[in-house]
C-alpha cells in the first residue's frame, strides 16, 4: 500500500492553522465551533475553484464565454457562487460588526443556487455567543491559505485540511467526537483488506464519510477513478450528516446519503440496497436504539437482538444490506466477540454455524479519541466460495494485532503503514489473493503478482475451523486461538539457565543491601532520626 503519514495533513501549516483557529474559540464548545470553522473552510474551497474558473471564463469571453452564467461552472462540477457569497466579498468585510449576518447569507445563498447543497451549510454566524472580532481573524487566516484552485484540489489540500481538522475536534470533543470520527489508521486498515475497487459500498451510520473518502483514495491509488465505486450512506444525526455532505463535496464524490439524516434502524433510506461492500464504525454497545419495537424485523435472521445493546442488531443489518458475494468489514466493541448476555451468544452462534465470519481481528487499546473500551474488527463473507478467492468454507482467520502500533502521545496509540501492512497481507494471504501490492499499481498488474503462501504463526494469527470455534463455546477472541508466540531456544540446558539466574538475583539482593547501607549512613551523618 501506499507509504503516508496515518496522523493526517502532515502539511506544514495544519498544525499552526488549527492552534491559531482554536485560540479563537473562546468560550463555545468544539462541538460547536467544529461548523464554525469547517463551514468556513468549505466556503473558501469552492469559491477559490470558482473564481480559478472565473479568470478562465473572462480570458474566453470573445469566444463567448459568460463569467456571470451559472451552468458555465457546473458544467465542469464547480460549484456556482453567487456575488454575496464570494470569499473576496467576505473578506473585505471581515472586520465589519455585520459580518456573521453576512456569512449566514454567503451560506444560504449557495444553498440557493446549489440544489445537492441545501439543508447542509452551517448558518449560526450572526449568533451572539461567536465573536464577530474573531470571526473576522478566522476568515483573514483561512484567506490566506489556497484551497480550491488546480494546483491545490490535485494535491487534495483542502481534504487533508479538513481529515486533519476533524480529528483534531474529536480529540477536543472526547466522548462526543468518537460519535462521527473513526481514527484514519482503522479505516485505512477496514479499506486496506476488503479492498473495496468497484461496486456499490454501504455505511449505514456514515459519520463524517472517512469510510468514502478512504475507499476513494483506494479505487484512484489503484489506477481507478472517483466513480468506480457507488456510494450510499446514512447517518442519524443531523448536524454530522451536514458534515458527511460537505465532506464528499470537497473532494467531487457523488455519494448517496439521502436527502436527510434518518436512523438506519428505524427509517432504512436504502431498504432494497445490496452492497457489495459494507464499511462501518457503528456506536459502541447502543443502549438506546429503540429494539424493543422493532423485535419482528426482517432483518433479523439470526435473532432477535437485545433492547439493551445494539450490537448484534447492526450486525444483522450489515448482513442484510450485503449482495450474495458481498463483504463486509466492521468496528465493534471486544465484548462483542464473547457476550452471551440477552442472548447475544445465540445470534453469534447462528451467525457462526451460517459460516459467514471470514476473519476476526483483535485491535490494540487506545486507538479511538472518544473511548478506552477495547475494540475488534470482524470481517463478514457471504459467499466464502466466491471465486475471486480461494474456497474458504468452514474456516476463520483470526488476528491478534493487540502488540502493534505506536504511542503518538501518552493516551493515544496509531497503528502504522508497517501495522497495517502487516494485517492486510495476512488476510489477504489467507483468503488466497495478491499480497504485498503497491496500492499505486494498477489491479491488471497486480493480477500476475505471485500470492503469498498463509502460515500460522503462533501468537498472531491461526487458521481455525468450525469444530475449532464450537470447541471455544462460538466465542471469537483472537487471543483463545492464536496461542502464545514461540520464543527461540538458544540451545542451553535448563540447569544452566537456571543457576545463572540464581547467581545475578543474588548478586542484585547482595547490591542492594549495600545501598540499604549506604543510604543510612549518609542519613546518619546529617542528623536523622535523633
Amino acid at each position: 500500500m501506499a507509504k503516508e503519514n496515518n496522523s493526517g495533513a502532515n502539511l506544514g501549516f495544519e498544525t499552526e492553522l488549527w492552534r491559531a483557529a482554536d485560540a479563537l474559540r473562546s468560550n463555545m464548545d468544539a462541538a460547536e465551533y467544529k461548523h464554525v470553522v469547517l463551514g468556513l473552510i468549505f466556503l473558501k474551497y469552492i469559491s477559490d475553484a470558482f473564481e480559478e474558473h472565473r479568470i478562465k471564463l473572462e480570458a474566453d469571453r470573445s469566444e463567448g464565454a459568460d463569467p456571470e452564467d451559472p451552468d458555465e461552472y457546473r458544467a465542469v462540477n464547480i460549484f456556482w457562487v453567487p456575488k454575496e457569497a464570494r470569499w473576496s466579498h467576505l473578506k473585505a468585510n471581515a472586520r465589519q460588526p455585520t459580518i456573521g449576518k453576512m456569512v449566514d447569507d454567503a451560506m444560504l445563498a449557495i444553498e440557493r443556487d446549489n440544489p445537492s447543497l441545501k439543508g447542509v451549510l452551517p448558518k449560526d454566524y450572526a449568533h451572539p455567543r461567536l465573536d464577530k472580532q474573531r470571526l473576522g481573524q478566522l476568515i483573514d487566516l483561512i484567506g490566506d491559505i489556497g484551497l480550491g484552485d488546480k494546483a491545490n484540489r490535485s494535491k487534495d489540500i483542502l481534504g487533508r485540511v479538513y481529515e486533519y481538522f476533524l480529528s483534531q475536534f474529536a480529540g477536543a470533543e472526547g466522548k462526543k467526537g468518537g460519535q462521527f470520527y473513526t481514527p484514519r489508521c482503522v479505516v485505512q486498515l477496514l479499506v486496506e483488506m476488503l479492498r473495496p475497487y468497484k461496486g456499490r459500498v454501504y455505511d449505514p451510520c456514515c459519520g463524517s464519510g472517512g469510510m468514502f473518502v478512504q475507499s476513494e483514495k483506494f479505487v484512484e491509488a489503484h489506477g481507478g477513478r472517483i466513480g468506480d465505486i457507488s456510494i450510499y450512506g446514512q447517518e442519524s444525526n443531523h448536524t454530522t450528516w451536514r458534515l458527511a455532505k460537505m465532506n464528499l463535496a470537497i473532494r467531487g464524490i457523488d455519494g448517496n446519503l439521502g436527502k436527510e439524516h434518518a436512523d438506519s434502524f428505524h427509517r432504512d433510506l436504502h431498504p432494497d440496497l445490496k452492497a457489495d461492500y459494507v464499511l462501518a464504525n457503528p456506536p459502541f454497545n447502543d443502549s438506546d436504539w429503540g429494539g424493543e419495537r422493532l423485535k419482528d424485523d426482517k432483518r433479523w435472521k439470526f435473532g432477535i437482538p437485545p433492547a439493551g445493546n445494539a450490537n448484534f442488531a447492526w450486525v444483522q443489518h450489515f448482513i442484510y444490506h450485503l449482495a450474495p458475494t458481498g463483504l463486509a468489514g466492521f468496528v465493534l466493541a471486544n465484548g462483542s466477540m464473547s457476550s452471551n448476555q440477552a442472548g447475544e451468544g445465540e445470534i453469534r452462534k447462528s451467525i457462526i454455524e451460517a459460516d459467514l465470519v471470514d476473519c476476526m481481528v483483535a485491535l490494540p487499546g487506545q486507538l479511538f479519541y472518544s473511548t478506552q473500551i477495547p475494540v475488534c474488527l470482524w470481517f463478514i463473507a457471504r459467499d466464502k466460495k466466491n471465486s475471486r478467492f480461494r474456497d474458504r468454507r468452514g474456516e476463520t482467520l483470526f488476528i491478534d494485532a493487540r502488540k502493534l502500533g505506536t504511542l503518538i502521545d501518552r493516551v493515544h496509540r496509531e497503528l502504522t503503514y508497517d501495522d497495517i501492512s502487516k494485517i492486510a497481507d495476512t488476510y489477504h494471504a489467507w483468503r488466497g489473493d495478491n499480497v504485498g501490492a503497491d496500492l499505486r499499481v494498477s489491479p491488471d498488474a497486480q493480477a500476475n503478482t505471485q500470492v503469498r503462501a498463509y502460515e500460522d504463526i503462533p501468537g498472531f494469527c491461526k487458521s481455525a475451523t468450525t469444530d475449532d470455534i464450537r470447541g471455544h463455546n462460538y466465542i471469537l477472541t483472537p487471543g483463545r486461538y492464536v496461542g502464545a508466540a514461540e520464543v527461540e531456544d538458544d540451545g542451553e540446558p535448563f540447569e544452566e539457565k537456571m543457576a545463572k539466574l540464581t547467581a545475578a538475583l543474588r548478586e542484585q539482593t547482595e547490591q542492594a543491601k549495600k545501598l540499604d547501607q549506604l543510604i543510612w549512613a549518609n542519613l546518619e551523618d546529617i542528623g536523622y532520626g535523633k
